[in-house]
């Protein structure tokens, strides 16, 4: 089985293109819903979260996703102390779902993650990358449009991530995603026929 990374800033078009992929066949794992699986109570970062960032990001038993990122996501430190807790329980769930897959007869997935191929290298386990890119102001209005959130947290959390073109060297393909939907789509057709042509 091939394993596919989709990666991209928050507001760039990732989640429309992994729609798409979704849409031809190849399933598509998203890794911030496992991310906020392992966060469930008793599950894998659950402890740990809380041992890390105090009992204020709880409520009713549960992590407050929303205290949690006005915490983890107010400096670099903090970001990177909460990686070190998530990515090994969300790359372990991962793996057993692509290996589920693989026994239901997929030949490829698509992993769709915003922190993926992190300071310069990609992740030993992709057998290829694609990076969705915008120019800012775009992704700004972006989000402004889609989420529950203001300039100054959309751009704090933009803020927050590794600047996605620095990514490009890692991909294997790039999508520009400054046109219409209907462009993102044809540019989605296109790579997910050359992942079938490469599947075993």
């Amino acid at each position: 089985m091939r394993i596919v990374g989709l990666t991209g800033g928050i507001g760039s078009g990732k989640s429309e293109a992994a729609r798409r992929f979704v849409e031809l066949g190849i399933p598509v794992i998203d890794a911030d819903k496992v991310g906020h699986e392992v966060l469930g109570p008793g599950a894998e970062a659950f402890d740990a979260v809380i041992a890390a960032f105090g009992e204020d990001v709880v409520s009713g038993g549960a992590i407050d996703r929303m205290k949690l990122a006005a915490v983890a996501f107010a400096d670099a430190a903090s970001v990177g102390k909460l990686n070190a807790i998530t990515h090994p329980a969300i790359i372990g769930r991962i793996a057993k779902q692509c290996a589920a897959l693989a026994q239901e007869g997929h030949k490829a997935v698509i992993i769709e993650a915003t922190i993926m191929a992190e300071g310069g290298q990609r992740d030993p386990w992709l057998d290829g990358l694609i990076l969705v890119t915008c120019r800012e102001h775009l992704r700004l209005a972006r989000i402004l449009a889609a989420r529950d959130m203001d300039a100054a947290e959309a751009r704090r959390r933009m803020a927050a991530q590794t600047p996605p073109e620095t990514k490009a060297p890692l991909a294997d393909w790039v999508i520009e995603n400054e046109g219409s939907l209907e462009d993102l789509r044809r540019r989605v057709d296109e790579i997910a026929e050359a992942i079938r042509g490469q599947a075993p």
